[in-house]
């Protein structure tokens, strides 16, 4: 949501900041923008629409200047328009500024400056910073921005040049992360890591309510009130080439492919045969206060929530643990009732998610034990919780998370392992386990064979204006996850429901234009699924139904048929989800939809 970049150093910056806002593009956004200093003509463009719009500008009109800021908006105050995109500049056209967040306080802000004289021309929260930081400025920009963030409520990161120093660039942050590149020579700032790693592997993480200050080859960091932060450079692990799309046509079809590769990098080094446990390096730390644990909260939002509702489901089969699954956007706003003994785990692939933050700083700030389970090293989560698991997806650059969710299901069941070993699941139950998740990923394979096939079933079912998909038990969270993708990626309304709510209302909706996408493996669920697929049936509902190879038993109950290899039940939703990503995919590609970037959506959702 939002993205930031910022350069400083010995080249051109115009096609750094534009290649670094490609890079960006997969968080969501509707506008952008770019300031490069320039001695003799500062240079400032803004655009409605996509990156290309704006690159059409810069390239036939910007000028040379080594050093500039760019940025990619998702419109929360004011509608998207050119004068709403950032960066935004003070009254007198010297301090351009790009933020990313949500100024909490900003119409009080605006109030003041304008009885002092300020004038506005965008309709956002953000060009309050601007003017803000003009009042304060005597010709130090460092303290100008500390002077005037100490005055805002809300969150922020932010980037802000003057054109009285055209080779420094000021960035602060707080709730929204700024990640600093350091290189021979040049200096970078971003939102996200992944418009760095083209230019250094040296990067420095700011932390909420710190201010640095980058000039070519340099940095150096302080707080807001003015106290010197001494911190090092880390190293980027990130595969630059893993954002490229290859032969595929679609990102989003790029990683459902990759999810095999994605279940083997969550597994490697993390089982011991042995002794059939887990092992979980990030965890070390904190596992014998995690194996003590007796309550277990897991928060999280969107996709990652729905990974949590299943790994409730897990941990309740496989430890004695007490677990509920919160959404993270709602937990803080309970009583909160955490005694001695919980362990709260929040789930994000971004690390950066607001809500689950909150969350996490709220479990924290009542004493819980509080981990983390996330994609992006170094993040915000990782750094604030007392311990983590990294899944180890990889880069995900479609906006619809899939590889992402499958590694934190295969991550969730080894947790579950790992605590259930230390309590009552016996040595063969966890042998079981995973001899179960080490044949996910040539499972997975042989159901991406059927690609072909469910691309035939979104032909025939992709201009149907509703979608009902129903399940049980370690299956009733994939049909939200299945129902939420079709929302998402084709922009069809869809509901997931738990199969046993369909006589508890939405039995009312079918009829035969209203289809039913039935989860009916043959586990020890399978009878009253079947039982709700007659009633759909009943009703002249068509359903599709996935179920276990082999089974032959549904015959005329259903219209079409896709079928998951045989495993423990447990796992069985590492399977199941993926012919409905597929699904989702081809109903989004045929209805002419951009799969990668939905619209109003974004990636990493970093306000509340």
């Amino acid at each position: 949501m939002c993205g930031i970049v910022a350069y400083t150093g010995n080249q051109p910056a115009k096609e750094i900041l534009i290649e670094g806002l490609k890079r960006l593009e997969y968080r969501g956004y509707d506008s952008s923008g770019i300031f490069i200093a320039n001695n003799s003509s500062p240079y400032l463009a803004r655009a409605v629409g996509k990156v290309a719009e704006l690159e059409r500008q810069v390239w036939n009109s910007a000028p040379d200047g080594a050093a500039g800021i760019a940025h990619t908006r998702w419109a929360t105050h004011g509608k998207p328009s050119e004068v709403n995109a950032h960066p935004h500049a003070d009254c007198g056209s010297k301090l351009y500024l790009v933020h990313n967040g949500i100024i909490e306080n900003y119409l009080l802000l605006k109030k003041r400056l304008q009885e002092a004289g300020h004038t506005f021309k965008s309709q956002t929260d953000t060009e309050v910073l601007a003017h803000l930081i003009e009042a304060n400025y005597q010709g130090n920009l460092p303290a100008a921005v500390q002077k005037a963030l100490m005055q805002v409520q809300g969150t922020f990161g932010i980037a802000a040049m003057h054109i009285d120093h055209p080779e420094s660039i000021v960035v602060a942050r707080r709730g929204s992360p700024i990640i600093l590149g350091i290189g021979e020579k040049v200096s970078l700032a971003a939102s996200d890591a992944s418009a760095l790693a083209q230019h250094t592997d040296k990067v420095v993480f700011l932390e909420d309510n710190e201010v640095a200050t980058l000039e070519p080859g340099k940095f150096t960091i302080t707080t807001l009130d003015n106290r010197s932060v001494s911190r090092g450079t880390t190293n980027l692990d990130w595969n630059i080439e893993s954002m490229d799309r290859g032969s595929f046509p679609h990102y989003m079809l790029k990683e459902i492919f990759e999810q095999p590769e994605a279940v083997e990098n969550a597994l490697r080094g993390r089982v011991n045969h042995a002794e059939a446990v887990a092992k979980l390096g990030g965890l070390e730390s904190v596992q014998d206060r995690l194996l003590q644990a007796r309550h277990l909260i897991i928060v999280s939002c969107g996709t990652s929530y729905y990974a949590g509702l299943l790994g409730r489901y897990v941990m309740e089969t496989l430890t004695d643990l007490t677990v509920e699954t919160e959404l993270a956007s709602e937990f803080r706003y309970r009583k909160l009732n955490i005694r001695q003994g919980t362990a709260v785990l929040a789930i994000s692939q971004s690390g950066e998610t607001a809500d689950t933050l909150a969350a996490l700083r709220e479990a924290k700030r009542k004493g819980a034990l509080v981990l983390g389970l996330v994609n992006v090293v170094g993040s915000t989560i990782t750094r604030e919780t007392h311990a983590g698991v990294y899944s180890h997806a990889g880069i995900e650059v479609g906006v619809a998370s899939t590889k992402s969710f499958t590694s934190q299901l295969t991550i969730l069941t080894l947790m579950a392992l790992l605590i259930g070993r230390s309590r009552d699941l016996s040595y063969e139950d966890g042998h079981e386990i995973i001899r179960a998740l080490e044949q996910v990923p040539d499972q997975i394979r042989e159901i991406l064979k059927q690609a072909g096939k469910i691309r035939e079933l979104a032909e025939k079912y992709c201009h149907s204006d509703h979608f009902l998909f129903v399940g049980r038990k370690f299956q009733y969270p994939i049909a939200l996850e299945g129902a939420l993708k079709l929302k998402e990626i084709a922009y069809i309304h869809s509901e997931g429901y738990a199969a046993g709510e369909m006589k508890h209302g939405p039995i009312a909706l079918i009829d035969p234009k209203f289809p039913t996408l039935a989860l009916a493996l043959e586990d020890a669920s399978y009878e009253r699924v079947v039982s709700n697929m007659q009633e759909i049936r009943a009703r002249e509902g068509k359903i599709i139904a996935i179920t276990t190879e082999g089974n032959t038993k549904l015959g005329s109950l259903v219209d079409d048929l896709i079928y998951v290899p045989r495993t423990h039940e447990a796992v069985a939703p590492l399977l199941t989800v993926v012919p409905l990503q597929l699904f989702a995919y081809y109903c989004g590609v045929l209805l002419g939809r951009d799969v990668d970037k939905p619209r109003n959506l974004a990636k990493s959702v970093t306000v509340e």
